[in-house]
């Protein structure tokens, strides 16, 4: 038994070791920067007047050349994108339900073999008692009307509250984007934003479907491009809503019964602005989008899937691949986003890891770097228990940056593209977000695709002036999760 006890005095070392060689190649310039300097000032001390008159003039040509390339430089540069605030809907209490009472409700459509599929399943989920089903779900009646009021009691609901928090005049706003795979009518959601708020007739909209619970940042990176491009010191308003109602399915087949467990109400609002006076007001700067589309795989494209059962009952379908489909989306999304936000000292472990075993073929694990010294907040999609375990895994984190995501799926349950924007807000209600901090978002959709934006706190969030639907009960989090 002893032999087998890992040497913590050997793992301590190793990771001393490790921090001071990431602070000698992150410092590297530095430490090369200095002795040049120290030269340069050996040689001037050796040169007469004539010499520093000579060099003098020579100097004033090449900062003029240098304030050219700048004005050039600053003139042509993308603008800034900034995120002024955001708001996750916490619907009404009437709406809360346990996991035993959505059992009870279902009792009588399901039969026993799919009753009890169900309930292990939300034993097993991740969920606590007290997510949110809307209640014109039961007894479970198929009706337009209801899919209608639960978008609307989501979407103005978060809508309100983003206005109310950053005092934005509805009028300022000139893109509009909304994102809802299940539910997509005519006139579209977006335009049912734009009658209840009565927004002028040049307000730019779009609506986008069937793109999964990936689709919020898929809108924040067709907003960073509008407002890069044609949108001119405006505001974009990004919501990002579910609606539960149009996915509930009554029949028997297990891979379409998962959604009916893990699913839950709720949506979120984001401002965007490419405004420079908004960045002493902004919360967050946007640094990153990386975007993965596995689509032409087959295996991908049909694990997240809506069609028909035997009995013509529309439905998503899950398939037992989904795992391993994101695991392998998440490392191509990665491949891409490590060089652009990892310290170079991570970059040359991979890059020494990957020669060793593909040029010298050393049997060896591939090295996984070391996010943790990327980020500071990591708000990954809220999908479920074993979809937050196998990025756990895959990207070594410890417990507490999990903590967000897993007391997102335990409070919220999984609440598709709004999930990452109710992780970021649990991490503002703690406290943790201090200027400076980078915040990784990561997000999965049937297609199938992973998705990741990088945000940059520009200010430290004050968690008792913050208002989200953490505020009055942060106090009770973390909770202890069952294994």
């Amino acid at each position: 038994m002893a032999q087998n006890a890992p040497n913590y005095a050997q793992l301590h070392q190793i990771k001393y070791v490790k921090l001071v060689y990431h602070y000698l190649i992150s410092n590297a310039i530095y430490l090369l920067i200095v002795p040049i300097l120290v030269a340069m000032l050996l040689h001037l001390s050796t040169l007469t007047i004539e010499d520093l008159m000579n060099h003098f003039t020579m100097l004033k040509s090449c900062s003029a050349l240098v304030v050219f390339l700048a004005t050039v430089y600053l003139m042509s540069r993308p603008r800034n994108v900034y995120l002024v605030d955001f708001s996750c809907y916490k619907p009404h209490e009437r709406f809360m339900m346990s996991k035993q009472l959505a059992i009870e409700n279902i009792s009588n459509i399901f039969d026993d073999e799919s009753l009890i599929f169900q309930q292990k399943i939300l034993e097993r989920s991740g969920l606590g008692d007290k997510t949110y089903i809307p209640i014109d779900t039961i007894p479970f009646k198929y009706t337009f009307s209801s899919y209608v009021n639960e978008a609307e009691e989501g979407i103005f609901g978060a809508i309100d509250d983003l206005l109310a928090k950053t005092r934005v005049k509805i009028r300022d706003i000139g893109i509009i984007i909304v994102n809802s795979s299940l539910f997509n009518p005519s006139p579209s959601l977006s335009s049912m934003i734009v009658n209840h708020y009565k927004l002028g007739v040049h307000v730019i909209t779009y609506t986008l479907g069937g793109m999964g619970c990936s689709a919020g940042l898929i809108s924040v990176d067709l907003a960073h491009r509008l407002l890069q491009g044609q949108a001119n010191n405006t505001y974009a308003l990004i919501v990002s809503a579910e609606i539960v109602s149009a996915g509930f399915y009554i029949g028997k087949q297990r891979s379409r019964l998962l959604p009916n467990c893990l699913f839950r109400m709720g949506s979120s609002a984001v401002l965007l602005s490419n405004r420079s006076s908004d960045r002493r007001s902004s919360k967050y700067q946007l640094m990153r989008v990386v975007r993965t589309h596995k689509g032409a795989d087959d295996r991908a494209y049909r694990c997240a899937y809506i069609d028909e059962d035997e009995n013509g009952k529309r439905s998503v379908s899950l398939s037992k691949d989904l795992m391993a489909v994101a695991g392998e989306a998440l490392k191509t999304n990665i491949t891409t986003l490590g060089p652009l936000v990892l310290p170079m000292s991570e970059q040359l472990l991979f890059f020494a890891s990957l020669i060793a075993r593909k040029v010298f073929k050393r049997k060896m694990k591939p090295y996984i770097p070391d996010f943790k010294m990327a980020f500071e907040h990591f708000c990954i999609h809220a999908g479920g228990r074993a979809v937050l375990d196998e990025l756990q895994k895959n990207l070594d984190l410890p417990e507490f940056l999990m903590e967000p995501s897993r007391m997102t799926l335990y409070r919220f349950g999984n609440t598709s593209s709004s999930s990452i924007w109710y992780n970021l807000a649990y991490s503002e209600a703690k406290g943790r977000i201090k200027k400076g901090d980078r915040v990784w978002q990561i997000g999965f959709g049937s297609g199938f695709k992973c998705n990741s934006v990088v945000w940059r706190a520009l200010r430290t969030v004050d968690a008792a002036k913050e208002k989200n639907p953490w505020t009055d009960e942060i106090q009770d989090f973390p909770v202890h999760l069952p294994c």
